[in-house]
């Protein structure tokens, strides 16, 4: 099974904890920059200052909240590895390709678990969805010796989907992987055991995407991933605010009824049921080891679909599910729960900060008046311990290209908040499993508008104070946007779709390759080491 090799290559969470030294020293810079830039800048243009206040005051928040979350990220809970209840595994399929069920399906099947115990259902939404392939969905369950549930009442999407399936099945917990999450055989032998404990009601593990290395988009959504199933989730731990994921969790039964379900009125139906039994008093723990591995979107197309649903749904907490209002939680939660949130609003300062520069070289205003040297005294040093502790936290992993995509894709954010603020219903759409081709850089035109903007903004502002500290300044800034932009532009290009087509082709190549056979060997001890030489290659 590809699992098994795989177990090699995936990275690992365990070197995330920060020195407390080094995460208060960059409270004290957070707040030392902030004050500064409001108590001791004159200000300038006051629409601007007022404009750049509220961007800073978010930022900090979001650095302040993010020591807060890691502050301790090596909490314990008690295991016991002989807890070994009945379980029910749904895989929750709309119209995935059958071959990537199959290995999911298959993956379940050899988890290391008493067979008794087990028991894997295809929950199938295909027929609901009118996808084509729903019957083979029917015929692959019969084939494996699994139940399939098909659902012939549409509602609810997703969390429809898995409240019909708890509706037909009764073990007392339950685990979900969507389609083409397949899950390592001791899944279940590092989770289960947590449940020993009667208050837990559900145990997430991280969504790990190994094809990462098989398009630009998709190795890209895994960097960007990598920091909250890191630190992230792992602090969060701490505060019994363990998020659900909507996949590769074991969920109390007992828990989620009690809640009536998953929350169908939610596009992100694992986060919202998540905050319902945290308001319940139930507890959640994070495991941060990869022990299922799925598929991240390939094109960009089908990434700006799944990242916006993640950040309409999200924001539902705030202003649908009165996530401000609720006192069933507890403060550190609600803080916890706030940070996650508040990512998907951080768009509006991007794009805030983003047009500062642009405005200097275009009239001469700006938010505060200060001289370049002294306004670096006080950013740099704020800014290099932020970045730092970002890259210990994450043990040296956090890329550009996983800050480029936090940041390039300030649009979706854009929308998603307008979307949440207006009440503007939002629809379930699955993510493509296989890379689509095309030209999507109609996704990417708030980042070709910057450029084209910046260009002009430079010619004018160059001619009017030519290259002054001032302005250098703004061009050093403005040509930093358009750097982190790139990237996302670049994903969104037919290159892009071009060269995952091109990969697909080479692995599909491969797999028809034959495997070569040993060459006859003239000794007993020649044959054996040809045979070590091919299983290290991994050939067998």
């Amino acid at each position: 099974m590809t699992n098994t090799s795989s177990q090699k290559t995936v990275p690992h969470f365990h070197d995330t904890q920060v020195p407390r030294w080094l995460l208060f020293a960059g409270a004290v810079a957070a707040a030392f920059y902030y004050y500064v830039i409001i108590f001791w800048f004159p200000p300038g243009n006051s629409l601007l200052y007022w404009a750049l206040v509220a961007g800073q005051t978010f930022l900090i928040w979001q650095v302040l909240t993010y020591i807060h979350t890691v502050w301790n990220t090596e909490r314990r809970f008690f295991f016991n590895p002989l807890f070994r209840p009945r379980v029910d595994v749904f895989i929750t399929v709309t119209g995935e390709p059958v071959d990537i069920v199959e290995e999911t399906a298959r993956a379940c099947l050899a988890m290391d678990y008493p067979k008794s115990h087990l028991k894997v259902h295809i929950l199938n939404d295909g027929l609901v969805a009118h996808r084509d392939n729903w019957k083979d969905m029917e015929i692959l369950a019969s084939r494996l010796g699994i139940d399939c549930i098909t659902r012939t009442m549409p509602g609810g999407a997703k969390a429809g989907n898995i409240n019909h399936g708890l509706h037909v099945t009764k073990n007392p917990f339950v685990v979900i992987f969507d389609a083409d999450h397949a899950p390592h055989p001791d899944f279940l032998a590092k989770t289960m055991g947590y449940f020993a404990r009667t208050k837990v009601a559900f145990v997430q593990t991280p969504q790990y995407y190994k094809n990462q290395e098989s398009a630009y988009v998709a190795g890209a959504a895994w960097e960007q991933q990598e920091l909250f199933f890191g630190p992230i989730c792992k602090g969060k731990n701490n505060y019994n605010a363990a998020p659900m994921c909507g996949t590769n969790m074991v969920i109390r039964r007992e828990a989620l009824e009690g809640v009536g379900g998953m929350k169908e009125e939610s596009i992100a139906e694992d986060f919202v049921t998540g905050i319902e039994l945290h308001k319940r008093g139930w507890h959640s723990i994070y495991v941060p080891e990869i022990l299922a591995e799925g598929l991240a979107p390939e094109d960009f197309l089908s990434y700006y679909k799944q990242q916006l649903r993640w950040a309409r749904g999200s924001l539902d907490a705030l202003f649908r599910f009165n996530l401000l209002g609720t006192f069933k939680l507890t403060f550190s939660q609600k803080l916890q729960y706030l940070s996650s949130v508040s990512f998907f609003v951080s768009g509006i300062v991007i794009m805030m900060n983003a047009l500062f520069p642009l405005i200097f070289l275009f009239t001469g205003q700006m938010p505060f008046v200060v001289t370049t040297m002294t306004l670096a005294a006080v950013f740099l040093p704020y800014m290099f311990l932020t970045l730092y502790i970002l890259q210990r936290s994450n043990g040296n992993r956090f890329t550009f290209n996983a800050l480029a995509f936090a940041m390039g894709n300030f649009w979706i954010h854009v929308r998603a908040l307008a979307a949440a603020m207006t009440g503007h219903k939002s629809t379930f759409s699955v993510t493509e499993k296989r890379g689509l081709e095309g030209d999507f850089l109609h996704l990417a035109v708030p980042s070709l508008v910057y450029f084209a903007v910046f260009i002009a903004a430079a010619i004018v502002g160059i001619a009017h104070n030519g290259l002054s500290p001032a302005v250098a300044n703004n061009l050093a800034w403005g040509l930093f946007n358009c750097a982190v932009f790139i990237p996302v532009v670049y994903a969104a290009s037919p290159h892009a779709a071009l060269q995952t087509a091109r990969k697909a082709l080479r692995r599909r190549a491969a797999a028809l390759l034959p495997v070569p056979a040993p060459p006859p060997a003239a000794s007993a001890a020649n044959a054996a080491s040809v045979g070590a030489a091919y299983s290290e290659q991994g050939v067998r």
